[in-house]
C-alpha cells in the first residue's frame, strides 16, 4: 500500500504528464489549424520531420515486406536485367538518376528529393525494394507501380537496382541505351 506521500508523488507525476500531453496536443492543433507550417514544395522540412518520416517509412516497409517471396528463378538473369534496365530507364531514372547520370529537373524539384538508388542495397533488401516499387510511398512522390507494371517488370527493376552499386557510369549507359535494350 502506498503512503499518502507516495500517492501525492504519483498523482503529481501523472497530472504533469497529462498536462504536458494536452499542451503539446493544443500546440500541434494550433500549428495545424493556423496553417503556420509551410507545406510548399520549395520549403524544406525541419530536420526532425525528415528523421521521423524516414524512420517511420523504414519500419513500415520492413513490416509490410516481410512476407514477400522472391521469384523462384531468382534475380539477375540476363533477360531480367535487360528488362529491368529498360523499365528503370523509362520509369525511374528521371527521379532517381543512375551511376554517372543525374536525376532530371523534375526529380530535383520534388520534396522530399528522391534519393539515388545506386546505394539502395545498403539500406534495403530486394523484397523491400520490390514492396516500395509496387506500393509507392505516400506523400513522397514515389508512385505505386502495381497497376502500371507487370509482376515480371517489378522484379526486373529490382534486379537491375541491386546490380547498380557495381556499375560504372559506362556500364549504366550500356545497359540503359535505347538500342541496347530490345
Amino acid at each position: 500500500m502506498l503512503s499518502n506521500r507516495h500517492r501525492l508523488i504519483v498523482k503529481t507525476a501523472v497530472l504533469t504528464l497529462v498536462a504536458a500531453g494536452v499542451s503539446a496536443g493544443a500546440a500541434g492543433l494550433a500549428v495545424l489549424y493556423g496553417g503556420w507550417y509551410n507545406l510548399g514544395a520549395t520549403a524544406q522540412h525541419f530536420p526532425f520531420v525528415y528523421t521521423v518520416l524516414e524512420e517511420g517509412m523504414k519500419h513500415s516497409v520492413r513490416n509490410h515486406a516481410q512476407d514477400i517471396v522472391m521469384p523462384k528463378s531468382g534475380l539477375g538473369g540476363e533477360q531480367q536485367l535487360r528488362l529491368g534496365a529498360r523499365v528503370y530507364r523509362d520509369k525511374c531514372a528521371q527521379c532517381h538518376g543512375g551511376p554517372g547520370f543525374a536525376q532530371s529537373t523534375i526529380g530535383m524539384s520534388m520534396q522530399p528529393i528522391p534519393g539515388p538508388l545506386v546505394d539502395a542495397t545498403q539500406r534495403w533488401e530486394p523484397r523491400e525494394l520490390y514492396w516500395v516499387t509496387k506500393n509507392g510511398i505516400k506523400m513522397s512522390g514515389m508512385p505505386a507501380w502495381e497497376y502500371h507494371l507487370r509482376e515480371d517488370e517489378l522484379w526486373a527493376v529490382v534486379a537491375f537496382v541491386t546490380r547498380m552499386p557495381a556499375m560504372s557510369a559506362r556500364d549504366y549507359r550500356a545497359w540503359t541505351e535505347q538500342k541496347a535494350v530490345p
